[in-house]
């Protein structure tokens, strides 16, 4: 399940190291290569809860076994991508399909981790399961860079043999395959795809279509509309996709929260991060990934002491702990942005990485113990839906605040370079789109103002680059503010052995432990 799980986390890391890359070869936006990584993310989050309770109507084998097919030919598919006008609508449609393969393994996958281990042991189970699919996951942007540099494309086919890898040791594990007699509830799973799907589309294109537009506010309202028809829909229903009564859980609706606000910085991270490197302190892809993984040595050592923490004290320390270490890090490191040097910034993206790593292991296992009727592929199902719509939130809204900003300074370093005021905003916005790699390969070409400018100031782009980034981290520090705010609402209860009833295996398909 690590091996399966590993190969959903590598995507979310592998393909923003070659960002600068795919944009070049295929000639996309800035905007348009933050749709291509939402897409994923958006499907994650469409299908996750979908994904969470065909795992217990099917089983988790089958389950794990079909999601991983789907998400290795759409990863083959990825990489297959022709050039020209096309490029943008085949990358957009087989990255959202990989995003429903990676829905339909990972509730399953965590299902089948969940069910084998008791409750007093599944701490320290689940921070080793993070920790070495955050471990592989950390790889993926050391083989990303070494990747790109051979190819782009090869970020996606190195999939291939991660999911024959998986297939193999999955069919060789001899778990139990229990499922549950129930009806899918086709008409939720619609609603919440679509009220997603909405929600997010209008927030990510509010930067290209603008805030005063009112078809942004329509796919932002419509799309909250959609969800609370879901939400009424479900309470009505007999047999609903999601069992909202968990939420009067008053600890899961802590935990879910906590999840919420600190992927909104978790996984827009290695997006920004890595573009930045490229950008400003002009890093090649593989020192791109060097530079990420500061974050993630942090991640990993913290995520074990998480664990050991739910497992003799309850998930609310490590969760205090944890946003409080992330809020710090995340404001400190946005702090030396600016400070264009690697060695100056690494002690915080460490930090902020040892907060998240502290917190995600010991919230979400505490989310998942108090499952109604041991039902753990529906709980993993809602616990990650909320998480994968964070991260799109957090990519569409860090994104939208990235090109603004961006906007406003090279705007003003144009207009110090001698280009005309009135045609400066035009300009930089076209620039701003533009600089999502080397600033000095992305640069307008020519004798025009832009390009005679712009090559004078590529030190002054990327500083814009770095400045513009700033209110991006201290956004990512907000969230684990409010992720903070969210822990005081847990009461501190743990949950005993004896007080999870096991699920009913249906008849032939064996007995859970």
């Amino acid at each position: 399940m690590v091996f399966t799980v590993a190969m959903v986390f590598v995507d979310q890391t592998i393909v923003s190291i070659a960002a600068p890359s795919i944009t070049e070869e295929l000639g996309l936006s800035a905007s348009a290569m933050q749709r291509v990584v939402n897409a994923y993310l958006l499907a994650l989050a469409a299908f996750f809860a979908l994904g969470g309770r065909l795992a217990d109507i099917l089983g988790h084998r089958r389950v794990v076994v079909a999601g991983t097919l789907v998400f290795v030919a759409s990863s083959v598919l990825c990489g297959s991508v022709p050039g020209g006008a096309a490029a943008e609508t085949w990358l957009l449609v087989f990255r959202a399909t990989q995003g429903l393969g990676a829905a339909l393994v990972f509730p399953a996958a965590l299902a089948v981790v969940v069910d084998v281990f008791p409750v007093g042991e599944r701490g320290r189970a689940l921070a080793l399961f993070y920790v070495l699919a955050g471990g592989l996951t950390a790889l993926g942007p050391l083989f990303g860079g070494w990747l790109t540099a051979w190819t782009w494309r090869a970020v996606f086919w190195i999939n291939v043999p991660v999911a024959l890898v998986a297939l193999v040791l999955t069919a060789l594990a001899h778990f139990p395959d229990s499922r549950r007699r129930e009806r899918l509830d086709a008409p939720g799973a619609l609603l919440v795809a679509a009220g997603l799907g909405l929600n997010v589309l209008g927030l990510q294109q509010a930067a290209a279509w603008g805030w005063g537009r009112p078809l942004t506010w329509a796919c932002i309202g419509g799309g909250i509309l959609v969800l609370v028809v879901f939400c009424r829909y479900e309470l009505r229903t007999t047999e609903p996709l999601i069992r909202l009564r968990v939420f009067r859980d008053r600890a899961f609706t802590a935990d879910t929260l906590v999840l919420f606000f600190s992927t909104l910085a978790f996984v827009p991270v290695m997006f920004f991060a890595s573009v930045y490197a490229q950008v400003s302190l002009s890093a090649s892809p593989d020192q791109a990934g060097l530079y990420i993984l500061y974050f993630f040595a942090g991640f990993g050592l913290a995520a074990q002491w998480g664990g050991r923490i739910l497992d003799k004290r309850g998930a609310r320390p490590a969760m205090r702990l944890g946003t409080a270490l992330g809020c710090a890090g995340f404001a400190l490191w946005a702090s030396k942005l600016t400070v264009l040097s690697a060695h100056d910034q690494w002690p915080y993206a460490c930090l902020a990485g040892a907060g998240i790593g502290l917190l995600l292991s010991p919230a979400a296992t505490d989310a998942v113990n108090r499952a109604i009727g041991a039902s753990y592929g529906e709980v993993t199902g809602v616990t990650q839906t909320v998480r994968n719509y964070a991260a799109a939130v957090g990519m569409a809204v860090f994104g939208t605040l990235l090109t603004h900003v961006m906007t406003s300074r090279v705007t003003q370093t144009l207009v110090a370079a001698g280009t005309p005021p009135d045609r400066a905003p035009g300009l930089a916005r076209t620039i701003a789109e533009r600089i999502t790699g080397h600033p000095d390969d992305r640069l307008p070409t020519g004798t025009g103002p832009a390009a005679t400018a712009m090559r004078h100031s590529i030190q002054d782009i990327r500083l814009d680059f770095a400045e513009a980034n700033r209110p991006v981290f201290y956004g990512m520090a907000v969230a684990m503010a409010l992720a903070y705010l969210c822990t005081l609402l847990h009461p501190g209860t743990r949950v005993a052995d004896e007080d999870r009833p096991r699920p009913a295996a249906a008849p032939g398909t064996g007995t859970p432990p």
